[in-house]
């Protein structure tokens, strides 16, 4: 079932003829968009931190050679707590790809999958920043019409 918000407005990738609308529809519109633009930024700042996580994995590996083997580390358990370990195994790591699944990776294989996690993950976010620019664009036009 269509709500009144759904059949007032056009879908996206529909040109909307702003100067058409009553005050009330454009007043609706500009609150539709506002929320979107905020939903779009918070994405793009979720995606962001993401990216920074993986960014940052890609540069731990760096320190990880087979030279590292046996050596004593400080293992994370939270954010701020950590045990002595040491490294097992200098060849490969074991990553964490999301909802309770790990793979063992090389390190080189290892560095691959989180440069192209990172590349992804900027290509989503640019992707987003676009449609953010073109909401906020719909936006200032409400705006000047009189919203």
């Amino acid at each position: 079932m269509a709500t009144k918000e759904e059949s007032v407005f056009p879908q996206v990738g529909q040109q909307i003829e702003l100067s058409n609308l009553s005050l009330q529809q454009l007043t609706q519109l500009k609150q539709q968009l506002d929320q979107e633009i905020h939903v779009f930024l918070e994405t793009s700042r979720t995606l962001k931190m993401a990216q920074t996580k993986f960014q940052d994995s890609n540069d731990c590996l760096e320190k990880i050679t087979p030279d590292s083997e046996g050596k004593n580390i400080m293992v994370p358990l939270t954010g701020s707590m950590y045990v002595p370990g040491r490294v097992a195994n200098g060849k490969s790591v074991i990553i964490d790809i999301g909802t309770g699944y790990f793979i063992q990776k090389d390190i080189d294989g290892a560095k691959d999958y989180f440069k192209r996690k990172v590349s992804f993950v900027g290509e989503q976010i640019e992707k987003i920043m676009q449609v953010s620019v073109e909401k906020s664009k719909l936006n200032k036009d409400c705006v000047e019409l009189g919203c």
